[in-house]
């Protein structure tokens, strides 16, 4: 009781409550507590710690059932059951969640890489940095095709590292470009993460989609301008390989015949939204048709196949909606202590002007992304500050099409701010992805050195995106203006 009157002094307890169930939630996923599991279990904690919340008179409240501080009662919390399931379940964007997995993995299994490798690897092999130019290009088709990160960092790994580490490259540009044109798939559209975005912020995925497009391809353009430099002030880094075939017409055609499938494949999802011809959802289930046709026409579709693709993809939408429903429930919980109020409050304090307010946000999000993986981060960071972006004020150019344009903007600049969090250690996954399938003689240490160049172009991107919120809202408006 003393204890609590003390820190009484300091913060009102609401305000204890709330810092201390982020604490713990932190403390549980370095005790190596499954995310969903950590959730909940915090949520569970804090409702019992409910029972000693204080009121007006300081005294604390003996009636668990019913506490004033929180308003949390079993009748409310059995009554919100539903909410956490089955609102989830029968939202219509998430119905793509599943559908633009199932695409990017089949596209993994049809063989389309392989062969963009190959023909890619050959003409570009007249070139310094040649072999990371190719990686990095196939990464931005494959960014537009898939957005699952873990199968695209694994397979560049697979088919790049061994013929760079051939070619003599250094092992921190070799390591570091894989990581980083892995992660594109992120913020390119198709993104799951920008699926789970448009639900978290109740906007339109379609705004998003088209909103991510330049970002992308501007960050994607960095990268690429970085290898070349890199290649003329390093290159020992970027030795040319000893044996170089000529440019030819067939070594031209090979490339264009090997980068039509997958580009026909983003024309059929992205070019049906721009156009109007397809919603998102329709768009995901033509998407997931089109690469398990891609695979047919490869030869690689089998039963085997279809069975790992489908296995995986209900494991991943399964592990992705199983944090949807702990992270309501834990929001649920930190609402009735008032927490969305005093992180309100909190972030509208910091600053006067509404543009640093929102810096200041991605500059905790950034912070954040060294504890926390990217859905943990959208799911439970983004609805709290949903209300702080719309009592700023900002007015962004939504050209009078864009509905809610600077919750556009905001949210494409914290899908850039978290591509960092795939390569900022110690949970950065694409560096754990990429070790996975190294060998032996390429350590950790040089994957973080060489991610460092890129974490920082991601950052520069990001400044690039804060200026120019136009970037974010001139394609969407193109798009749906007609």
């Amino acid at each position: 009781m003393e204890i609590l009157e003390y820190l009484g002094q300091f913060l009102d307890l609401n305000q204890w409550m709330v810092l201390a169930m982020f604490l713990t939630f932190i403390i549980m996923l370095f005790s190596g507590i499954p995310v969903a599991y950590a959730l909940v279990g915090v949520s569970l904690i804090f409702i019992v710690l409910g029972e000693f919340v204080l009121d007006e008179n300081r005294k604390v409240i003996s009636q668990f059932i019913e506490f004033k501080k929180t308003g949390i009662t079993y009748k409310k919390l059995f009554a919100n059951g539903g909410r956490f399931f089955g609102g989830i379940i029968k939202n219509p964007v998430l119905v793509a969640l599943p559908m633009f997995i199932y695409m990017g993995l089949m596209l993994d299994q049809s063989g389309v890489a392989q062969r963009m490798m190959r023909s890619m690897q050959v003409l570009f092999g007249a070139l310094r940095g040649g072999l990371a130019l190719t990686v990095m290009l196939i990464g931005i088709i494959l960014a537009a095709s898939t957005g699952v990160i873990g199968a695209s960092v694994v397979l560049l790994g697979v088919m790049g590292l061994p013929a760079m580490m051939e070619q003599k490259y250094g092992k921190p540009i070799a390591t570091g470009t894989i990581a980083a044109s892995g992660t594109l798939g992120i913020l390119i559209p198709p993104s799951i993460m920008l699926v789970i975005m448009s639900d978290q912020l109740a906007i339109s995925l379609g705004d998003l989609f088209m909103g991510a497009m330049f970002p992308g391809l501007i960050l994607g353009a960095l990268y690429i301008i970085f290898i070349v430099i890199y290649g003329v002030l390093r290159p020992d880094a970027m030795p040319l390989p000893e044996n170089r075939e000529p440019i030819s017409v067939k070594i031209i055609l090979e490339v264009a015949l090997s980068v039509v499938p997958p580009m026909l494949l983003i024309l059929l999802v992205l070019g049906s939204i721009f156009f109007g011809l397809a919603t998102p959802t329709e768009a995901s289930g033509l998407g997931a048709a089109g690469a398990t046709l891609l695979a047919l026409l490869n030869g690689r579709l089998n039963l085997r196949v279809f069975k790992t693709v489908g296995r995986q993809t209900l494991n991943t939408a399964g592990y992705i909606v199983g944090i949807f429903i702990a992270a309501n429930f834990f929001a649920f919980i930190l609402r009735r202590y008032g927490g969305d109020q005093i992180i309100e409050n909190m972030v509208l304090g910091s600053f006067e002007n509404p543009y640093m307010v929102v810096a200041f946000i991605l500059f905790i999000i950034f912070l954040l992304g060294f504890l926390l993986d990217w859905i943990e981060i959208t799911l439970i960071i983004m609805p709290l500050m949903l209300p702080v972006v719309l009592s700023l004020g900002i007015e962004v150019n939504g050209f009078g099409v864009v509905g809610d344009p600077s919750v556009v903007w905001f949210a494409i600049l914290v899908a850039v701010t978290l591509q960092t969090s795939f390569l900022t250690p110690p949970v950065g996954f694409a560096l754990f992805y990429l070790k996975g399938v190294c060998p032996p003689n390429v350590t950790i240490g040089h994957i973080y050195r060489g991610v460092i160049p890129f974490v920082l172009l991601q950052l520069l991107g990001l400044a690039i995106v804060f200026y120019f919120p136009e970037l974010t809202t001139w394609l969407p408006a193109k798009a749906y203006g007609n």
